[in-house]
């Protein structure tokens, strides 16, 4: 289970849910494709060399091997590192959850935010990510890097601002009653 289910509230549900963008994990595939690239160049030339036996081939293989382990390492904990940001903003809150083994949470309450800066560098707004910084009340700011689709995150939190000081229901009439008076009379 998720942690973002297993910290709803009674009568809260998930609005909308996003992640870190793929672009989190280019400098990963970048460096396990070099990896990979490396592991396969030795393995080449390795197979197109008469066989000695002598222990420069021996070593020649664990490099080649220990490469293509590396490599495979690297994209997955670029897998892992996206996958284990949740961000949602829910009817009553927004969550922020990052790590996997270290965990930082941050919670904040919808009537608690102030603004939500977005800064979208060019290649971001092509590629649809950027950064958010949630101000809240007092200040307090919370900033999330490559985020994706940072401008409807923004949009369904402002959607909840507005239905959460929407206040409640009309009554089931459709008609708003008039305030009470001192006596408990309502005015007409």
């Amino acid at each position: 289970m998720s942690y973002l289910k297993a910290s709803l509230v009674p009568g809260e549900t998930v609005v909308y849910q996003t992640r870190l963008h793929w672009i989190v994990m280019l400098r990963h595939i970048l460096l396990g494709v070099l990896l990979l690239a490396g592991s396969g160049a030795l393995l080449s030339y390795l197979l197109h060399q008469p066989r000695s036996g002598n222990t420069s081939e021996h070593l020649m293989e664990g490099g080649a091997a220990a490469l293509l382990v590396c490599g495979i390492a690297a994209v997955l904990v670029g897998v892992v590192r996206r996958n284990a940001t949740e961000i949602a903003v829910t009817t009553r809150r927004v969550v922020v959850k990052q790590g996997l083994v270290n965990r930082k949470t941050i919670e904040m309450l919808l009537n608690k935010i102030e603004t939500i800066e977005i800064s979208e560098p060019m290649a971001g707004r092509m590629l649809g990510y950027g950064s958010i910084t949630i101000v809240g009340t007092g200040g307090t700011t919370e900033p999330f890097h490559k985020i994706a689709h940072p401008l409807q995150f923004r949009s369904e939190v402002q959607q909840q601002l507005e239905k959460l000081s929407a206040g409640p229901a009309l009554p089931a009439s459709g008609v708003a009653q008039a305030p009470p008076t001192r006596s408990g009379e309502s005015l007409r």
